[in-house]
């Protein structure tokens, strides 16, 4: 998919010792921007201290994610908030091929006897005893030169970081997404620490146009370390202060969350 800007604006005076960041956009470029983008479906559970978790846990672990998989979707990511707002609340990624796809799964998981037979008591929930309080449901379609969700090494992969661009008009947010996905930023990512998990822009929301990615660390140590190198680095510098692409002129705030992982979260 092409976005309504001209590329050589992200890329103009972007250059440090003769290296230019269209290295950077050329090495995403190559990353397989053929492929169909994904669609990421981020439910997030919110619940009340007390049962909730327990019964929403198991019905994820042994009835919803086995049926996603079998259904087509996935690899599929639960996580709890560390640090952010929201909480109690677990919140699930579930790729799916397609937006068709994602308006198909509510009818393959009602087909699916193994789903109801496993999930019947979270399915089955009285109002006296709700499965959580209320869900709330985001839609997001992957960067083309960043199609599919790609997954860590175990090791290096114990807290997640969620963070959400917004911007103040369509043609500023879609700047901010060829910042990132063919101007060079994300290779800066790469390159000083910042492990990517997915990048996507936001389809639904209250704050739009927005974009939303995840990046992984092993802990809040090296988090810290690696955003003050990503901060320091002298390509992220010549890059944020091209005219066009600072933050005043295409972003007008940031959500940021910390999740960990459930055991169950398919890493």
């Amino acid at each position: 998919m092409s976005y309504p800007i001209d590329r050589r604006s992200v890329l103009a005076g972007a250059t440090m010792s003769g290296m230019t960041l269209a290295a950077g956009g050329a090495q995403a470029q190559s990353r397989g921007a053929a492929k169909t983008p994904e669609i990421y479906e981020l439910r997030t559970y919110h619940l009340v201290n007390g049962p909730m978790r327990a019964g929403l846990d198991a019905y994820l672990r042994d009835a919803f994610i086995p049926a996603a998989r079998r259904a087509g979707c996935g690899p599929i990511r639960v996580f709890t908030i560390s640090i952010g707002p929201a909480s109690p609340s677990v919140s699930v990624l579930i790729p799916h091929p397609t937006l068709a796809d994602f308006a198909a799964l509510p009818g393959r998981l009602s087909a699916d006897a193994r789903h109801a037979q496993a999930g019947a008591s979270f399915l089955d929930a009285s109002p006296s005893a709700p499965g959580f309080a209320s869900m709330d449901v985001k839609l997001m379609r992957a960067f083309p030169h960043m199609p599919r969700v790609e997954v860590p090494a175990i090791n290096a992969a114990r807290l997640f970081e969620l963070r959400t661009y917004f911007s103040p008009s369509i043609k500023a947010g879609a700047t901010k997404i060829e910042m990132f996905d063919t101007g060079g930023e994300i290779e800066i990512f790469r390159r000083t620490g910042l492990t990517p998990v997915f990048f996507a822009q936001d389809l639904t929301g209250d704050r739009l146009p927005s974009l939303t990615y995840m990046l992984t660390f092993p802990d809040l140590a090296t988090r810290e370390r690696n955003w003050r190198t990503f901060g320091s680095d002298p390509a992220w510098k010549t890059l944020i202060a091209t005219p066009g692409l600072t933050d005043p002129e295409i972003t007008t705030g940031i959500d940021n969350r910390i999740l960990t992982p459930t055991p169950y979260s398919q890493i």
